[in-house]
């Protein structure tokens, strides 16, 4: 696992290729049938001062075969979150890596929470984040939809110390 590169794009766009389209429609919340410059340009080329994504890549094969991101608010207080997985390798624990990963990273920045959005029909989604500490809760406003939430503050009220 590593930061992204805006290089990666080509590798990105694989990737994509080898995920599901229900897996597509789960991630982005609605379905995904092309995927144009512009559209990869947006995953790969980050603001690095708001922004932080990392690639898993398969030792072998050399190719992207996960990404997690994370984009702060302008407070750099909280950040929203999205995962995405080669649809083939999903239920082996790459995820969680991944997520773990982010989680550390963003307490390491000093982040206060992680949020996401995640299809109700996600229920794998839904169980890690519950088993990684989110809080899961409906959205009125949108009933397909959970939005999920991590406090990353310290539990001892103790300030945050990045280790670096």
């Amino acid at each position: 696992m590593r930061p992204m590169r805006p290089e990666d794009e080509p590798a990105v766009i694989a990737l994509l290729h080898k995920v599901s389209p229900e897996d597509l429609r789960q991630r982005f919340l609605h379905p995904i049938k092309e995927f144009q410059h512009s559209f990869v340009a947006r995953l790969t080329q980050l603001d690095y001062a708001r922004a932080m994504a990392f690639v898993a890549i398969d030792p072998e094969a050399g190719e992207v075969i996960g990404v997690v991101r994370l984009h702060a608010d302008s407070r750099y207080e909280k950040a929203e979150y999205a995962i995405l997985l080669r649809s083939d390798l999903k239920g082996r624990g790459l995820g969680w890596q991944l997520m773990q990963l982010l989680i550390d990273y963003a307490r390491a920045e000093g982040l206060t929470a992680l949020f996401g959005e995640v299809s109700n029909e996600n229920i794998t989604m839904l169980a890690m984040c519950r088993e990684l500490g989110f809080d899961v809760t409906g959205n009125p406003q949108e009933p397909g939809i959970s939005g999920v939430s991590l406090n990353l503050a310290p539990a001892d009220g103790a300030p945050f110390r990045d280790s670096r």
